[in-house]
């Protein structure tokens, strides 16, 4: 068995070898920055390797930045951030790649964490963070607790204001799930700046809450809209499924609506089908978001 150094080499090493055999001529950096859009690659499967070799790699696929697990359980724990998030920054920084958006486990403003999170992030450039979900009690009344949640979310604007970062609050399909719907989180970022607390409008879940709707919800929340977040899933029975870009129910006819309505924000890819707890697994999830990447582009 490899011990935990010897491991993590391992799969190093093998998803450069698996990205350099899959390389093409004209594929890289240089084709990306011809889009407008600033696009990111979610690390979630990649929290096994070290910094220097996640922004190697992410760089080898022509990504400009990440969208990183800074958040319990991700690459770095909300307690560690003061210290590791600089060192994670000047590993992207020497690829040439930006924190496009920060994954964190924050949702008040009130924790005594929060504060120190996101000012350590704002001194390091990192213009977004994605919030952690508020859930339904269903034993409760529905609206008043959009209402808490609206109050939450206001004096967590006024923090990020002083600050000088945008949160973002995605609309994760699911049974109690704030936001799911997004007619809710409408409601609870009423008068909200959305330059202080926007949406990463994930079209996958809005499709899998809205099925034929969706389009209509996508123009309530468009307004809020800072960060759009890409993958793709297919129904199995009663239940959704993750399936590689273009396999599933996402219309790309999406980006044609998006784009017309002037979005000019990140676009940050999921690949959410295969294991990301297995490091072994590695250089499959590079090759797979690498053909992800390939539809993303026909579509953009």
């Amino acid at each position: 068995m490899l011990n935990p150094v010897n491991r993590r080499t391992f799969v190093a090493s093998g998803a450069a070898c698996s990205l350099a055999s899959l390389a093409s001529p004209g594929w890289g950096r240089e084709n990306e920055s011809k889009n407008k859009h600033e696009i990111c690659v979610f690390t979630k499967p990649f929290q096994s390797l070290s910094y220097d070799e996640l922004a190697e790699q992410t760089t080898l696929l022509g990504f400009d930045g990440i969208e990183a697990p800074i958040r319990d359980g991700g690459h770095i724990e909300p307690v560690a951030v003061p210290e590791e998030l600089p060192r994670m920054m000047e590993a992207l920084r020497k690829h040439g790649l930006n924190m496009t958006v920060m994954t964190s486990s924050i949702n008040d403003p009130a924790d005594p964490l929060t504060e120190k999170v996101l000012r350590t992030a704002a001194g390091q450039g990192i213009r977004h963070y994605r919030m952690k979900y508020f859930r339904y009690d269903e034993s409760r009344p529905i609206i008043p607790q959009i209402t808490e949640w609206g109050k939450k979310l206001t004096d967590l604007a006024a923090m990020n204001n002083e600050i000088g970062i945008t949160a973002v609050y995605q609309n994760h399909a699911g049974r109690n799930y704030f936001g799911a719907s997004l007619w809710d989180l409408h409601r609870g970022l009423d008068g909200i700046d959305p330059a202080h607390v926007g949406v990463a409008y994930d079209i996958r879940h809005a499709t899998a809450e809205g099925g034929m709707s969706w389009p209509v919800t996508f123009q309530l929340i468009r307004p809020h809209i800072q960060v759009v977040y890409v993958k793709d899933f297919v129904w199995h029975e009663r239940k959704p499924g993750n399936v590689p870009l273009g396999k599933g129910r996402i219309d790309p006819a999406f980006f044609s609506m998006l784009f017309k309505s002037g979005y000019s924000g990140p676009i940050s890819l999921h690949e959410e089908y295969l294991d990301h707890r297995d490091p072994l697994l590695v250089p499959t999830h590079w090759n797979a978001i690498r053909e992800d990447m390939r539809t993303l582009q026909t579509w953009l």
